[in-house]
């Protein structure tokens, strides 16, 4: 299994579900890809296959995953799945290299958002839980 299979084998984990939360800024979502971000795409009908040619090359590609070494390839493909491509990347240069240093910042992050925006206060221990999960993942693989 190359390190894009391992990535998304967590991401979907987390990601799996068909949902179509009103606090969700992303609208309908399927396999975490969300209305917002792919309007013409009929995402109720979205099919596993067409959900990883997309985070392979809108978010693994784009983010230039395949260039970085492991585990930072899965922390940085997760974390643009989550909070887009341009937030991972900073939260992957404070860290300095340290993993246990992105988690944390990772986690921070989320907190400002929860405080940003009260209606998504309710996703935030789910946050925590997966990014705490992504900690035991990278460390298991």
């Amino acid at each position: 299994m190359d390190n894009f299979e391992k990535a998304i084998s967590f991401t979907l984990k987390w990601e799996g579900t068909y949902s179509d939360d009103k606090d969700d800024p992303g609208g309908i979502t399927k396999y975490g890809i969300s209305q917002r971000s792919y309007p013409t795409l009929d995402i109720k009908n979205l099919t596993l296959e067409k959900a990883k040619e997309i985070y392979r090359r809108n978010y693994w590609d784009k983010a230039g995953c395949e260039k970085l070494p492991y585990p930072f390839d899965i922390l940085l493909f997760d974390t643009s799945v989550n909070m887009g491509i341009e937030t991972a990347k900073e939260i992957l240069k404070k860290s300095g290299d340290d993993p246990k240093e992105f988690i944390i910042l990772r986690i921070k992050k989320y907190k400002e958002i929860a405080e940003k925006n009260k209606r998504l206060e309710k996703f935030l221990i789910g946050w925590i839980n997966r990014t705490l999960d992504l900690y035991l993942y990278i460390r298991r693989k």
